[in-house]
């Protein structure tokens, strides 16, 4: 084929092949595609070559604070009064109506209704009477942020973190699971997550490793499932990619077995790659078929590359004891955790964490017991996650790693039963450290007794749009053509925190 005749120039018996078709041409082979996905990521080839929406812009908009996110969730909505927006009043009133405190004016503030949804109407109401402070809290660091007395290790580094008090989503519900990660009411259907978003906006750092891991049970069909870390209609090679933490088998179905010799899986995938890129060159919009053969080619790197990330025993016995790796109450988190610096530290882009699932609403939700339940949750998660903290720092990673913890909404301020909790959208809590994130401060306020954002309101897609920030992305550059999303989609960065 001349080259320069086909491709550069019009043929007046053919027209000129486009850019796509030539590289399927040349590039039929088993690293075909990998190569064209490595020259976009850095920029050779650009948007306006024909690529379809499906595929990354693989630049940043601007320049980036951070390379890598690892986004923290801890399913079944924790309470931010016995976490991270302690609220003495709770104790001064306990056992009070609203009504009967100076603060009856909350139940009839327009925050009530306003940007509530219900998924089931009257399901969980505010719970008037109200519950005391079931743990501590006191002032910690130089910075004086005051947190439980459950967060003791988080405290030993809060001077790193930013707390954002001022939380608020639309859904009373568990999908509000779902709407953490998509920013839309579940009851709107499944949208991209802020994972899969990074992913498309940015690609990967590591030719070997997937961009956007997932570690830990993701949240259940209930209240979302694989939507949480799922990429909608940006196409399926941008969702996340699920791990096990466990060096022998750390991509489940991924090995091709003892009996198998490298060598003749590999020729196994390179013919399975030169079938696929017939269809594809015949087909090239297919966004099942541009998945399939990346997810082949990424699965192979991937047998070699992996289980040398997810191994403890490259760890020193000091780092494992300090992210719990030697209690049975902290072990299961603390590898993750620990997983998660590795892999951000190999070049992945967007570790996403799960911690509670349990096949239903998740184990925060404590409608009853909040005590017991709690407690127990704070021990297993609050040594890993400042050991990770802490670990980032020493190593210098922490200013280039955001760190995002955070819960589907809070709990109310009244009782649930004799002692508990129910959903509480109206206002609740996260933290972030690192990534060009401030330390040591608190930015927003809910009221005297924690039931409403009222200073500083942020709708979840203000944490997303603060993440893509970070990383150097604009939302609204993230635009896909027939896909026009809406305002609330975007969300405005926190800067405050900045």
């Amino acid at each position: 084929m001349n080259v320069h005749q086909n491709f550069g120039h019009q043929s007046p018996c053919r027209p000129s092949a486009s850019r796509r078709s030539f590289l399927s041409d040349v590039g039929m082979g088993f690293t075909g595609l990998a190569l064209g996905s490595m020259l976009f990521r850095d920029g050779v080839v650009r948007a306006d070559d024909g690529v379809s929406a499906g595929t990354s812009v693989g630049m940043a908009h601007q320049q980036p604070k951070a390379k890598s996110v690892i986004w923290i969730f801890l399913v079944g909505g924790m309470s931010q009064m016995e976490s991270f927006d302690p609220k003495p009043a709770l104790n001064k009133y306990a056992g009070m109506s609203v009504d009967e405190t100076p603060f009856k004016s909350i139940l009839d503030s327009p925050y009530l209704k306003k940007n509530l949804r219900e998924f089931i109407p009257g399901l969980h109401h505010p719970h008037p009477k109200l519950y005391p402070m079931q743990i501590g809290h006191r002032r910690r660091g130089e910075s004086g942020l005051d947190i439980s007395d459950w967060w003791p290790h988080l405290g030993d580094v809060i001077d790193d973190v930013a707390l954002v008090r001022s939380m608020w989503t639309t859904d009373n519900n568990h999908g509000a699971q779902l709407q953490f990660h998509t920013g839309r009411h579940a009851l709107e259907g499944q949208f991209p997550t802020i994972g899969s978003w990074v992913h498309y906006g940015l690609g990967s750092l590591n030719d070997d490793l997937p961009s956007f891991c997932v570690i830990g049970t993701p949240i259940a069909d209930c209240c979302g499932g694989l939507g949480a870390h799922g990429a909608n209609y940006l196409g399926p090679e941008h969702s996340g990619i699920q791990l096990n933490v466990d060096p022998t088998s750390p991509l489940p179905f991924a090995t091709p077995g003892a009996d198998v010799f490298q060598e003749e899986q590999r020729s196994q995938f390179e013919l399975l790659g030169r079938l696929n890129q017939l269809s594809a060159t015949e087909y090239p919009e297919d966004p099942a078929l541009r998945a399939r053969i990346k997810s082949y080619e990424l699965a192979f790197r991937m047998q070699s590359a992996l289980p040398n990330v997810i191994d403890f025993a490259a760890e020193t016995q000091n780092t494992q004891a300090m992210y719990g790796l030697t209690q049975d109450s902290t072990r299961t988190f603390g590898q993750q955790c620990l997983v998660a610096r590795r892999l951000v530290e190999s070049g992945v882009r967007f570790v996403q964490l799960f911690h509670g699932s349990n096949g239903g609403a998740g184990a925060w939700d404590a409608h009853g017991g909040l005590k017991s339940n709690h407690s127990t949750l704070c021990g297993q998660v609050d040594q890993p996650i400042a050991a990770l903290l802490k670990d980032l720092k020493q190593r210098g990673l922490l200013e280039e790693t955001l760190v995002v913890i955070g819960t589907e909404f809070g709990r109310t301020p009244g009782f649930q039963n004799s002692d508990g909790r129910d959903h509480h959208p109206y206002g609740f809590s996260v933290a972030l450290a690192g990534g060009g994130v401030k330390g040591g401060i608190a930015h927003g306020a809910t009221d005297e007794i924690g039931f409403h954002a009222v200073e500083d309101r942020h709708y979840v897609t203000d944490l997303h749009a603060t993440v893509l920030h970070q990383l150097g992305l604009e939302s609204r550059r993230l635009e896909v053509p027939g896909r026009k999303r809406l305002e609330l989609d975007h969300g405005t960065p926190i800067h405050a925190i900045l």
